[in-house]
């Protein structure tokens, strides 16, 4: 091994190597005049957001059908406090049928974006009926 050690920058480039940049958005690498590139790029990051957000919207679903399925159970089980678990079950059942549809909502514009993406491509499909 060398004695000397080697120091890299932030992109994990060796310093006296003084690669290339990165541009940091399409307006730097195709130039500002490019509207079909920054329109595709943002169908890009929109369908990007609604994926991550329908994927939350799943995970909130199955952790409150669970808590539900939790509280039925402790029902079940605490016939003195059944009253309070029976409530506590119906306000979580509410909740995952809520997140539930969030999580439909979301899905939706995913579709959505992937559709604004191919027409910023210039794949236009016009649907007549």
């Amino acid at each position: 091994m060398s004695e000397e050690k080697q120091h890299r920058n932030l992109f994990n480039r060796h310093k006296e190597d003084g690669g290339e940049q990165v541009p940091q958005s399409a307006d730097h690498q195709y130039g500002e005049g490019n509207a079909q590139t920054a329109e595709k790029e943002k169908a890009l990051k929109g369908e990007k957001y609604h994926k991550h957000m329908e994927e939350l919207a799943e995970g909130g679903a199955l952790a409150t059908g669970g808590f539900a399925l939790h509280e039925k159970h402790e029902e079940k089980k605490d016939p003195e406090h059944a009253r309070r678990h029976k409530i506590e079950e119906e306000a979580a059942a509410a909740a995952t049928v809520g997140e539930a549809g969030y999580g439909f909502h979301e899905h939706h514009d995913k579709k959505e974006s992937k559709e604004e993406e191919k027409e910023a491509e210039g794949k236009k499909h016009h649907h007549l009926f």
